[in-house]
This record gives structure tokens, C-alpha cells and sequence, in this order.
């Protein structure tokens, strides 16, 4: 397994095992940092363990915040500016996965250009151009915010979860021995999550070829090693390839973007914070490929030929398409509803109409193609509750 580094926008992003200690250079000129983190995903995938580590034999002292919660609200955010000023630290090592590292990306651009979250948010205040050190030590192949410039919060009164461009971490760390413990259900979730970054940033208004090629590169390998993965969740090198997609699909987004079904489970979960961000796009994704096929079928005949290589690049396998993605949620196990997590018809119908018409939400309906209204949200809703 090779281990290498990678320069997009503005991160370095040192890939493989031990990249930690490679890594470890940049932060030696650091006095103090602020260590963020989930629950326990941290200190159960070593991760926690390795940076603590690498930090005193350099000498540089720092603070633990801990518990960042899937879908991270403003308060989060306020409260972890609030740890770093206490502290007294001049950086961060975020440690986990899209959560932790998005709510300390939103808390770096406060740090740095003052007011409150939701000012950047709702596009109240401009992105500072310098904001306190980030390392990412990332512990998913999933959401690819280790290396794009994306983060996304909830804000929890307005039933909003919206991304902003926050900035790229300094430095990250992609190493697959962090993400063996990763439990079944997350192993799935974050995977297709890159899968769906893969897919959206090769059919957005913003594809290019660029864009393509890694977006059908990561699909195929998340194709092929999800499956292999979930059968041998300690293999290392299965957990690498996972990675890899993961890190070139979010290079894809961070050029590409993402649309409709990235915009349609941020408004789900912005509804129910249950709902973790890998599930809700699953089961989106049972009605989704039928569209992206319709209206881009030789885009997503690339990406899914390995499924099914009787695949036609034509609209007219559309159903096919869908049929044989949905075997695929079947052959890894998963078979989660949008009732599994509260939703209903009535729900489901007033959150067609809050995509539809709500201001925040209209700023996904045109990074596509396809023209959103409420008749077809409420078709896929329905379709997949």
C-alpha cells in the first residue's frame, strides 16, 4: 500500500498508514493546540492515542474538546470557539470524521472574522482569508472534508443544515487504520456518502472532465470494495481503497459540487438530526439513480457499469439503473426507511414543500440540470418512505 501526499486548494493531505508521523512535522513550531473530537471514535481507532502522542514528544501542549455530535449545530460550534479561547491555543487537530472536522473549520472562520456561525451561514459576512492552523486526522472514507473546503451545520430553530465554503485544513491525515472499527452501519453510511459525492459532482451544472474521472474512479472502487469490506471489515488494505475513493471524491465535490440529493438530505436531517447523512442519501438513492439516469445516462452508465455491465448509456435504462443499484443496497445489507426515522406521509409532503420553497434550500435547485419542483421532490420522498 503506497503511502503518498496530495495538494488540493489549500491543504496538504498526507495519505497511508503512519501518515501521522509524517505529518507530525508541521505542528512542531505550535505551543498550544485544541484537540476536537466525537464521543469516542477517537480514542477507540488510535487515532487519539497517536496524535496525543506525537504532540509531546515535540512538546506542544494542548486541550481536549470532546463529544461533537453527528449533524453539529451552531452550539456546538460556539462552544468549541469558547474551549479554544480558554485554552489559550493557536490551533486545532480535529479528530473524527465530517462532523468534528466541519465544526472545527466553521469555528476557525468565527475565530478568525468574529460574529456568529450562522453569519457566514446566511452569507451575512465574507470569509476571512486567514483563520487559526487545522489539522484533520480523519477517521471515515466518506465525506472527503479533509481535503474539500466545505463544512456544514445545523441550525436547529430554522430546521436548516447549510454548507458554506469555510477553507481547507492546513494539513490532513488519511491513514486506514483509523477507519477499522468503523461499525457496520457507519462502514455503509460513509461510503455512500462518497458515492453520492462521486455521482453528483460528475452531473452538476459544475461537471467537467475533471470531475468525471474522479468521480468514476471512486465509484468503482467503492463498488467493488464496500461489499469486499463489509465481509472482512479488518482487512487493512480494503479499508485503504475505501479511503483513497473517499479522499478523490472529495476532490471531485470541491470542484464539481454537489446537487439534488446532497440538497434534499441536508433539508431531511436539518428536519430530523437523527438521521445520519450517509443513511439519509441511501435512501434517497433508491429514487435518485432512476433520475440521474434519465437525465444523464451516459454519466451514470460510466459510473455504474460494474454493477451490471449489460448497462445501456441510454435514458430508457433508467429503471434498469435503479433496479440494480437497490439489489445492490440489498447485497450489503442495507434496508433503511425514511419511517425508521419518524417521517410519514404528512411529513414527507411538508418537507417537499420547505425544499421547494424555502430561500436556503432553493440555493441547491440549480446546480443542476434538472428543474426542481414539488411535484418530483414529493415523488422521490414517497418513493423511498
Amino acid at each position: 500500500m503506497e503511502e503518498f501526499m496530495v495538494y488540493n486548494g489549500g491543504v496538504k493531505l498526507f495519505f497511508g498508514t503512519n501518515a501521522i508521523v509524517k505529518a507530525g512535522g508541521i505542528v512542531k513550531d505550535k505551543n498550544k493546540l485544541l484537540i476536537v473530537t466525537g464521543r469516542r471514535s477517537a480514542e477507540i481507532s488510535g487515532a487519539l492515542g497517536d496524535v496525543k502522542a506525537l504532540l509531546e514528544e515535540r512538546g506542544v501542549d494542548y486541550c481536549i474538546y470532546k463529544g461533537v455530535k453527528p449533524n453539529p449545530d451552531v452550539e456546538t460550534v460556539h462552544d468549541i470557539i469558547n474551549k479554544y479561547k480558554n485554552c489559550g491555543a493557536e490551533g486545532f487537530i480535529a479528530i473524527g470524521g465530517g462532523s468534528v472536522i466541519d465544526s472545527v473549520k466553521a469555528a476557525a472562520v468565527v475565530l478568525s472574522g468574529g460574529g456568529s456561525v450562522t453569519d457566514y451561514l446566511f452569507r451575512k459576512r465574507s470569509i476571512p482569508r486567514s483563520k487559526p492552523f487545522i489539522m484533520a486526522v480523519n477517521l471515515t472514507h466518506g465525506t472527503g472534508t479533509e481535503i474539500d473546503r466545505f463544512a456544514v451545520v445545523t441550525v436547529p430553530e430554522e430546521k436548516l443544515k447549510l454548507g458554506f465554503g469555510a477553507g481547507y485544513p492546513d494539513v490532513s491525515v488519511d491513514d486506514p487504520r483509523y477507519t477499522v472499527t468503523l461499525p457496520r452501519n457507519q462502514t455503509i453510511y460513509t461510503s455512500i456518502d462518497a458515492l453520492a459525492h462521486s455521482i453528483e459532482s460528475s452531473t452538476s451544472r459544475f461537471a467537467s472532465p475533471y470531475t468525471r474521472l474522479l468521480g468514476r474512479e471512486a465509484a468503482h472502487i467503492i463498488l467493488e470494495y464496500l461489499p469486499k469490506t463489509l465481509d472482512d471489515p479488518g482487512n487493512v488494505e480494503y479499508r485503504y481503497w475505501l479511503l483513497y475513493a473517499s479522499m478523490i471524491a472529495g476532490i471531485s465535490i470541491d470542484h464539481g459540487i454537489t446537487h439534488l440529493g446532497h440538497g434534499l438530505e441536508h433539508a431531511l436531517s436539518g428536519f430530523q438530526p437523527s438521521l445520519p447523512h450517509g443513511a439519509g442519501l441511501a435512501i434517497l438513492y433508491r429514487k435518485l439513480v432512476e433520475i440521474f439516469y434519465t437525465y444523464y445516462p451516459e454519466t451514470m452508465h460510466q459510473i455504474l457499469k460494474p454493477l451490471d455491465p449489460s448497462l445501456q448509456p441510454d435514458s430508457s435504462d433508467a429503471v434498469k439503473a435503479q433496479r440494480v443499484f437497490n439489489e445492490f443496497l440489498e447485497k450489503i445489507g442495507f434496508r433503511e426507511t425514511l419511517r425508521d426515522y419518524g417521517f410519514d406521509e404528512d411529513l414527507v409532503r411538508e418537507m417537499a414543500e420547505f425544499y421547494v420553497e424555502n430561500e436556503w434550500m432553493k440555493r441547491y435547485h440549480n446546480l443542476s440540470t434538472i428543474r426542481v419542483t414539488k411535484e418530483l421532490v414529493e415523488n422521490i420522498l414517497l418513493c423511498v418512505l
